[in-house]
């Protein structure tokens, strides 16, 4: 016998509007990370961003609200300012965070690349020391260490510092041929004329050379290779040594610079999909943590993590007026100067140096005839290393930083800025780095 009873539904009726529209509020969970972002943002001090806005004109939107919508952006892995304007239309998180305004793309372009340049550390340091009232971190404790992340620059338009330096030197070489070449040929016309050092030249030195030989070879009968040559140095030479001098003077001590974004430098990337370590334009961002937050960061342009340290620390204490009284580091960070600089600024350093393992395996320290005071310190950092409580941080280092650049770079899939300058960049990692504080605020609270 067949069954009389009928399949009953939920009400649905898409098209029957509201007597009483819903408050977003209500529709989002308290616990949720987007009401941390609101409510710490709320709290903050932003005399001084706000002191960058003018009087008079049309009305703005207000920075704070533009400013809980880029961390909550960067909190939901969202980094394009397109796909945020979007979201303001239809994500009901962000909706609600923006009280219903929509700022186009250009508008949260503009306030996260011009307005938070200079503004955004500040506003990271706040957060930190709530964090530390709260007892959820200590600023005495520091887990340092460094990745590469790709700039947003071309992979193929670079220069090389040690091209640079040859051009240079090729132009002096030649240079000297055809000085000697005039010599050869107008002898008694360049005979009190003042020696020339070639090793160094510059465009002024190459224009007076290049005219005082076109000068005595006038009315001489000259190969035309020569002829050739000396017209192109006229055209060519003063304006090359110019482009050189002003690509050393942006590379300063680096190997390398993209022309797309000056400030980045080429590097190896571990995560290059090829897996060959493909050199690419990319900045090495340190960065300070406990208990995986973070307390500290700073952009860098060298590929190395050992010279990093001096300015990462330099920061941490513009920040917070005081230096961290243990710092925990692996090998990359263990040169004699680092000593140094830890030991003159009265920080444990719990960091090991290159031949750390091989010394545990052998229990005897490595030593270097050619540096006893290396030597030194290095038996006394085997020592604290090897202490119940450099043992302990030593284990607890990998469990802190290290799930950090995972986070980052593989759940948060950021591995490519969206801005291009130092500037700019270190704008991007302040907004991810309180994205990331915020959003382990929310799952401890």
């Amino acid at each position: 016998m067949l069954s009389t009873s009928k399949v009953v539904f939920k009400d649905y009726t898409p098209k029957e509007n509201l007597l009483f529209p819903p408050n977003l509020s209500e529709l989002i969970d308290e616990r949720h990370p987007v009401k941390i972002v609101s409510n710490i943002i709320d709290g903050l001090d932003i005399k001084s961003l706000i002191k960058t806005y003018k009087p008079g004109g049309t009305s703005c939107y207000h920075p704070k609200m533009l400013l809980k919508v880029l961390i909550y952006g960067y909190l939901s892995n969202i980094y394009s300012s397109r796909k945020m304007e979007q979201a303001l239309k239809e994500n009901i998180h962000f909706m609600w965070l923006s009280a219903m305004s929509r700022p186009d793309h250009n508008t949260l372009n503009r306030f996260r690349s011009e307005r938070l340049k200079g503004e955004i550390k500040a506003i990271f340091t706040q957060i930190v020391l709530l964090l530390e009232k709260e007892g959820l971190v200590s600023l005495k404790t520091t887990f340092v260490d460094g990745t590469k992340i790709e700039a947003n620059a071309n992979r193929y338009t670079f220069v090389w510092g040690r091209a640079v330096k040859k051009h240079k030197e090729r132009i002096a070489e030649q240079l000297e041929e055809l000085w000697n070449y005039a010599e050869t040929v107008a002898k008694d016309e360049l005979e009190n004329t003042e020696s020339i050092d070639f090793k160094e030249v510059d465009s002024e030195k190459v224009t007076q050379t290049i005219e005082k030989i076109n000068e005595v070879l006038k009315d001489k009968k000259v190969a035309s290779k020569v002829r050739q040559k000396l017209n192109y140095a006229k055209k060519n030479w003063a304006d090359n040594l110019e482009k050189y001098k002003k690509q050393q003077e942006l590379l300063e001590d680096r190997n390398s610079y993209s022309k797309t974004d000056t400030d980045a430098t080429f590097m190896r990337m571990k995560e290059d999909h090829m897996r060959n370590g493909q050199l690419k334009p990319a900045y090495n961002l340190q960065i300070s943590t406990h208990r995986q937050f973070i307390l500290h960061y700073s952009i860098h342009p060298n590929p190395t993590d050992t010279k990093t340290l001096a300015t990462h620390l330099l920061g941490f204490e513009e920040s917070y007026h005081k230096a961290p009284k243990e710092l925990v580091a692996d090998a990359g960070y263990g040169s004699e100067e680092n000593y140094n600089l830890l030991k003159s600024k009265k920080i444990k350093a719990y960091v090991k140096y290159n031949y750390f393992r091989k010394d545990q395996k052998s229990g005897q320290i490595t030593t270097s005839q050619n540096n006893p005071k290396l030597a030194k310190i290095r038996e006394k950092v085997f020592k604290l290393l090897n202490t119940s409580k450099g043992i302990k941080l030593r284990k607890q280092r990998c469990h802190d930083i290290e799930p950090v650049f995972a986070e980052l770079k593989h759940n948060k899939n950021f591995k490519r800025f969206m801005l291009r300058g130092k500037n700019k960049v270190e704008v991007e990692i302040g907004i991810l780095a309180i994205a990331h504080n915020l959003n382990k605020m929310s799952k401890a609270a």
